[in-house]
């Protein structure tokens, strides 16, 4: 929490002599909420793809991490969203929870919808198509499609010439990341094949290994784990993970990439109208929506989407998952911990992202969709990805890494300066 109050560092005490809530006004300021934003939503991934490589039910993590995903908005809203004093014209967050600007609220609650089945969709995604590259072709898709319909919204605030090269970059990225993920996944199999047929026997089976009273983590344990990279890694990794790859179409992976690559591209946009009503669907006076009021209505309606889809698939699971009930998910302690922290650390990044963007063009915030270079290095370090792959497969993963780091680059260069609001000129007058 101490990193949200670094940038509290501007009080205005003009005509009223009261203090105002804060927001981020600089592109310093901006770029900060950025880099910050970067490491948290490229580390919460990793912590969802520990768990279910450790056997623990996506169903389970993901209704975890739904709980402080939603808290940490919620702490957003009571300590950014409450400094200073209210008044109708520059409310605070719990007074703005009372004003006309459901326009607004259905456009935030919207955007929080399609994050909620994107990060669904991601988290068996991962299980099919790995880490770095479920990111990259996500992040890339967000980013093309996402930023370009952010940089109409926001009037062109950002500098297209160096805007539209760095979508360009991104989407050079998509297409090295599919090319890693077909090559890395021939390599597997030409691994598999060097194995006895009897020895990868029974891997499609749908039964979740249980690992009550064996901590994965002990000298014990790792002890007899294969080397990263090898045939007997990939078997024991498909004999204790609750996601069963082995198998099944690659195609149900990219589908589910692709899926979710275009629901995340829809939550900045949508944020972006809740917060700045481009489309003049608040009626005469009344304030935009302030960051971290949207953001609360937001993750609402992600965590009340997240939590009911859920819910169904602990009895009515899907890819061929084990049922479980209610009452075996408050049981489940195993990795409980992570699963909170992953929802932390997407609610603070998330919330830091739009901070960012308020200030310097949602566009240009959308160069946090870097992430997969945070997350291909938890994916390396702690899973052994691509250890032991071929030439081809290192050649193009280098490719899709630098691309994306020049697209990085290019996007936080666009960066602008939002004008004030219609409403806030008119208050000023």
């Amino acid at each position: 929490m101490s990193v949200l109050f670094v940038f509290i560092s501007r009080v205005d005490f003009s005509y009223s002599w009261r203090l105002k809530m804060y927001m981020v006004e600089s592109k310093e300021g901006a770029i900060a909420c950025m880099l910050f934003a970067l490491f948290f939503l490229g580390t919460w991934p990793a912590l969802l793809t520990l768990l279910e490589r450790r056997g623990r039910l996506p169903q389970h993590t993901y209704l975890d991490y739904s709980i402080t995903n939603f808290l940490a908005a919620l702490i957003i809203a009571l300590t950014l969203g409450e400094i200073g004093e209210s008044s109708y014209d520059h409310p605070n967050f719990r007074q703005q929870l009372y004003q006309d600007n459901w326009p607004s609220v259905m456009y935030a609650m919207a955007g929080g919808i399609v994050l909620s089945l994107g990060n669904l969709s991601t988290q068996y995604a991962f299980a099919f198509v790995g880490l770095s590259v479920t990111e990259v072709i996500t992040a890339s898709i967000t980013v093309v499609i996402g930023s370009t319909v952010n940089y109409f919204l926001d009037d062109k605030i950002n500098r297209a010439e160096v805007l539209f090269p760095g979508v360009a970059c991104f989407l050079i990225a998509v297409c090295l990341g599919s090319a890693v993920h077909s090559s890395n996944a021939a390599d597997n199999k030409e691994k598999l094949q060097s194995l006895p047929a009897d020895a990868v026997k029974g891997l499609k089976t749908t039964d979740v290994p249980s690992f009550s009273g064996k901590d994965l983590e002990s000298s014990d344990y790792l002890s007899q784990k294969a080397k990263a990279g090898t045939a007997n890694y990939l078997v024991e990794l498909e004999n204790r993970r609750s996601i069963k790859v082995f198998g099944k179409s690659t195609l149900i992976g990219l589908s589910l990439t692709f899926f979710a690559g275009a629901c995340f591209s829809l939550f900045s946009p949508a944020f972006n109208l809740a917060t700045n009503d481009q489309w003049h669907t608040l009626k005469e006076g009344v304030p935009h929506l302030a960051v971290y009021t949207a953001f609360f209505y937001f993750s609402v309606s992600c965590f009340v989407l997240g939590v009911t889809l859920n819910i169904i698939f602990l009895y009515q699971p899907i890819l061929n998952l084990p049922k479980t009930t209610f009452k075996a998910y408050l049981n489940d302690w195993n990795g409980r911990g992570w699963a909170f922290l992953a929802g932390f650390l997407c609610g603070f990044g998330n919330g830091l992202q739009f901070m960012g963007g308020q200030a310097a063009g949602y566009a240009a915030a959308d160069a946090v969709q870097a992430l997969p270079l945070v997350s291909t290095f938890w994916a390396i370090l702690l899973f052994g990805e691509y250890r032991r792959s071929s030439k081809k497969t290192y050649s193009l993963l280098v490719s899709m890494l630098v691309m994306f780091a020049v697209a990085v680059v290019v996007l936080m260069a666009s960066a602008g300066h939002r004008k004030e609001s219609r409403v806030a000129k008119s208050i000023e007058q």
